[in-house]
Parts: structure tokens; C-alpha cells; sequence
């Protein structure tokens, strides 16, 4: 069997239920560590492993524009000869109140693992929550660039099969954003 064909026997049995459950947003969700359970039998039945590396590949203090700091997180599926990666790009919200500098840097690393984990095993969150949610305020936030490191979580919540409106519901967009993401 290929690599590509235990995967794809992976994505197709794959199940993992949103045990988890955020009281402030009134949701149920799944995190890394469910999927990474829920693909453990997979792993000596398919003589597969799976693992994650992340890389910091923006530095706030570094980036003259204070950009906040970009976690590129890759997932990896082998069978020892061949390999499947997938990645997500995260960025850190150094003003998310009430979290210190290490709880922010954890939150945006745990975010990049269940979505790199989610590329790779093709786990559709177009129903979840956690993609969509704006915690009662509606589209506040606003979307106006293209080099908005929201841009590229919008996008990839996109490729993976997410809907625009779902975006629009949490960000007021860009004629140039809105067209971006409707290209893709």
C-alpha cells in the first residue's frame, strides 16, 4: 500500500467527536490532542507515523513592522520510505488580555496543530464553532489587507472547504480581500 493510499484510508475512516467544550463561546470542539488520539489505531495497523514540528518563521521583535509573530506549524504522515506534509500558519496575539507571553505562544501552537492536523487528515471544520465563532460581537473586526496574518488563516479556512459568509459574519472585508478569497 502507498503512503497516499494509507492516507487516504486514514481520511475516510477518521473520526473524531468535539468532546471539548468552550463555556465562553457556548461551543463544542476538538483539539489537537482528539485528533491525534483518534488517529492512534491507524498508526501500527498502516505502518504509519504521524508527527508535527513547528517554526517560529516571523519574529515580532525582528519585523521593523510589528507584525505579530507567524508559528508555521507542519504536520507529517510517513511510512518510513515516503512522506505527506501539511502546514498551517498562525499568528500570536501578543494583546489577547489576561494570557501571558507563554499562554499566548501555547494558544497559537495548539491552534497550528489541529489545523495542520486537519489539512493533512482532510477533517472538515466547516460546521465548527471554533472556525467561526465571534463570541456574540458580530463582524467587528476588519480584514482590509492581504498581508493580514488573518488573511492567511481566512484562506486556508477556505481552501479547506470553509464558506465566505462565515468569514464575513466574524470580519468586515476589503473589496481586495473579499475578491482574494473568492479566487481561490
Amino acid at each position: 500500500m502507498t503512503i497516499n493510499e494509507k492516507l487516504a484510508t486514514i481520511q475516510t475512516k477518521f473520526k473524531s467527536k468535539k468532546s471539548r467544550f468552550n463555556s465562553f463561546g457556548k461551543y463544542y470542539f476538538r483539539s489537537a490532542e482528539d485528533i491525534l488520539e483518534a488517529t492512534k489505531p491507524f498508526l501500527l495497523e498502516l505502518g504509519v507515523t504521524v508527527t508535527i514540528k513547528e517554526k517560529l518563521v516571523k519574529d515580532y521583535f525582528s519585523d521593523k513592522q510589528n507584525f505579530p509573530p507567524i508559528l508555521k506549524t507542519t504536520a507529517t504522515i510517513s511510512d518510513g520510505e515516503n512522506a505527506i506534509h501539511a502546514t498551517a500558519i498562525v499568528g500570536v496575539d501578543l494583546n489577547q488580555k489576561g494570557m501571558q507571553t507563554p499562554q499566548q505562544f501555547g494558544s497559537a501552537s495548539s491552534y497550528g496543530k489541529k489545523y495542520a492536523l486537519g489539512n493533512l487528515f482532510l477533517i472538515d471544520d466547516t460546521q465548527d464553532s471554533d472556525a467561526t465563532n465571534t463570541h456574540g460581537k458580530g463582524a467587528t473586526a476588519t480584514l482590509t489587507s492581504t498581508k493580514d496574518p488573518a488573511f492567511a488563516k481566512a484562506k486556508d479556512y477556505v481552501k479547506s472547504g470553509g464558506k465566505l459568509e462565515a468569514i464575513k459574519k466574524k470580519y468586515k472585508l476589503s473589496a481586495e480581500v473579499e475578491k482574494a478569497l473568492t479566487t481561490l
